[in-house]
């Protein structure tokens, strides 16, 4: 055989034997594939071509005490068109159909929906946004419009739809109920949507879904792999007439003294539950919402609202009774190099502590006060912190602020420390802190936990129920307690609150007035801050709610004493809610029967019983029972004044006859 075909047949057999060797290795390959790595390239190619989808549970409900929505999740659909996928033939067909609906619904010229729907098909758009934020209602409508009833593929619409979280108040008590974190879809942690997250979010469910055609996605099985859980519903203790009276009336007055934000809180007593909270802040075009939860959150110096829990620690520790006199002299002292001023020129001399918080005397509290801790300050603040004073009071929601009640030995502690702290500097306290307080003296000295939210349930079933929580059971004496009361009652009737006074309507506070952000008091004097307040209850008698409104930096060209800035909303707050609201204790009384009424009206029934010939005795007669009597027996009455009859023209035992006339005085 010659060398060239030896040459050739050694080629053919080595590549022969180069392909036998290729075949084996990929018969190896396979069998490995099958039987060695099967699983694994198996569950490779199920996860590219399905997935598990979660399907998003229903976020729960949250409700006022009345059943009535605060927040609620509700879908809504983002409409945008796929210019490419529709036939030239329907596109042709149904494009001026569809401008002229879309028209209709949204406004615009059906000449400016064609142009929009042209353009996109030319510049090849795939994703042309029709309408975002739509209800469902108008979702179904546009669904039906003529193109995008034809589906997905023939008529080009993409729906998607996502679920937001609304307010049916809108921005009434929105720092309250809590919003969505703006910096995380689905995270919540303000207000009750934050404190309560965990009972509110529910459990996402899952799907499997293949891959199909186009990149679209259909289920593999009929059921939910796994399926989602609704959230809870969380019953809150807001009431929606008392927040909608409270954020109206603080907003009013915010408005009238231009200030720079406030808040008002309002506690059921017994309880504890939160009935209304309205916090308001000024934006920069002067108009207010709900910025911050200043009620909750926002520790300050309380100034005279605390001069109340001062006399409460002095009185329990029998160290001053309400009788004792303090000098408050002319208006101004020097008390360890400082001078302490009151607001009324010419001062108020010496008066008793009783009217030394009546007319929130600082020299009074500053010098009561001092004298009988001087030597044991610890003895008072000490008091103050069995009150539970100086912490948080531990409500669910986030963000309280922390109360700071210095003591001997503290960085803020001097000789000035106690004479401040007596009426209201040299500490801090949050609203909702101070109220506390003021509640418990409306609940004759128990303390009880603010309360938001009543109850946990998932649809009528109850998860979990909260009941009121008593902090301490008694914070002072009865006879203490009653020695507060009528403090709190005569500071409306008589005291620095005596603009509020209704004979209508009892209530009971103390106003407060502190100086803000005077650290460096030259430019203070330059530019006066003040915090005007107000903490109490209603009505004065067996009290049914407590209040307190807080108003930051009125215009002090209108005013920033409390009684004018923040006693007219509590009085608001609280003769708007019985107006509305009665209580039923008072609706009650309406068979009673009032013995003074019925006396008179026996006197004049009997008188009336006489077969006069002389004129009767009419005087102390209220003066419509006098006229009934009088014209019933002939005589013709002439009537002078209001009231009670004071004298008669013709005196007792004069004969008459009919049509005499007679002529009465009342007053």
């Amino acid at each position: 055989m010659p060398i060239e075909e030896k040459n050739i047949l050694n080629r053919l057999y080595f590549v022969a034997g180069c392909m036998f060797i290729f075949a084996i290795l990929i018969a190896v390959k396979l069998i490995n594939i099958q039987f060695v790595d099967g699983d694994k390239y198996r569950e490779l190619a199920l996860k590219n071509t399905t997935r598990n989808f979660e399907i998003p549970a229903s976020r729960g409900n949250i409700y006022a005490d009345d059943g009535s929505l605060l927040a609620t999740s509700v879908p809504k659909y983002d409409i945008r068109f796929d210019a490419i996928t529709v036939s030239s033939e329907n596109f042709k067909k149904f494009v001026p159909q569809l401008s002229r609906e879309m028209s209709t619904m949204f406004g615009k010229s059906t000449s400016h929906y064609q142009n929009s729907l042209r353009k996109a098909r030319t510049n090849k758009n795939r994703y042309l946004l029709i309408a975002k934020n739509l209800g469902y209602s108008d979702y179904i409508k546009v669904k039906n419009f003529p193109l995008f009833k034809l589906g997905p593929n023939r008529g080009g619409i993409i729906v998607e739809q996502r679920t937001v979280r609304e307010h049916p108040l809108g921005k009434i008590a929105e720092r309250t109920v809590g919003s969505e974190n703006k910096g995380g879809v689905g995270y919540y942690d303000v207000g009750l949507e934050g404190a309560f997250h965990e009972y509110l979010q529910g459990k996402d469910g899952k799907r499997l879904k293949q891959k199909i055609a186009k990149g679209q996605w259909k289920p593999v099985y009929d059921d939910n792999e796994v399926e989602p859980q609704d959230g809870y519903d969380i019953i809150s203790t807001i009431n929606t007439n008392i927040q909608d009276i409270a954020h109206h009336a603080l907003l009013k007055q915010l408005e009238i003294y231009e200030a720079d934000h406030g808040c008002v809180i309002v506690m059921e007593v017994a309880t504890g539950q939160i009935k209304a909270v309205a916090n308001l802040g000024r934006s920069r075009n002067g108009g207010y919402y709900e910025r911050l939860n200043y009620a909750v959150g926002e520790s300050g110096e309380p100034g005279s609202t605390f001069k109340t829990i001062a006399l409460t620690v002095a009185l329990e520790h029998n160290v001053l009774d309400t009788s004792n006199v303090v000098n408050t002299e002319n208006g101004s002292i020097r008390m360890y190099g400082r001078t302490i001023s009151d607001s009324k020129r010419g001062g108020y001399g010496e008066i008793s502590a009783a009217k030394a918080l009546e007319v929130s005397s600082n020299i009074g509290f500053a010098r009561m006060i001092d004298e009988a801790y001087k030597d044991n300050p610890k003895k008072f603040t000490d008091q103050v912190k069995k009150w539970k004073l100086h912490t948080k009071i531990g409500i669910p929601i986030k963000g309280e602020g922390k109360p700071v009640i210095p003591e001997e030995g503290d960085a803020l502690w001097s000789k000035n420390a106690l004479p401040s702290i007596s009426y209201g500097y040299n500490l801090q306290m949050t609203p909702l802190q101070i109220l506390t307080f003021y509640n418990a003296i409306a609940n004759n000295g128990v303390m009880v936990k603010p309360q938001f939210v009543k109850e946990i349930r998932s649809w009528n079933k109850t998860v979990k129920s909260f009941d009121a929580e008593i902090i301490d059971p008694q914070i002072a004496s009865e006879t203490t307690i009653s020695k507060i009361q009528e403090i709190l009652k005569n500071i409306v009737k008589r005291g620095t609150g005596k603009s509020l006074y209704s004979e209508n309507f009892s209530m009971a506070g103390k106003t407060g007035t502190a100086r803000k952000d005077y650290a460096n008091f030259e430019e203070w004097k330059k530019d006066k801050k003040y915090v005007s307040s107000f903490s109490g209850y209603f009505p004065a008698e067996n009290p049914k709610y407590s209040c307190i409104v807080m108003i930051h930096e009125p215009s002090t060209k209108k005013g920033y004493y409390g009684a004018d800035v923040t006693g007219p909303v509590f009085k608001r707050i609280a003769q708007k809610i019985f107006t509305d609201a009665p209580l039923n204790s008072d609706v009650n009384q309406i068979n009673a029967v009032d013995v003074a009424i019925s006396n008179d009206f026996e006197k004049f029934y009997d008188n009336a019983q006489e077969q006069y010939k002389v004129v009767p005795n009419v005087i102390g007669l209220a003066g419509m029972d006098a006229i009934s009597l009088l014209e019933n027996l002939g005589l013709k009455v002439n009537v002078f004044g209001n009231g009670t009859v004071q004298n008669q023209s013709i005196k007792k035992g004069e004969a008459y006859k009919k049509g005499t006339v007679i002529t009465l005085n009342l007053s």
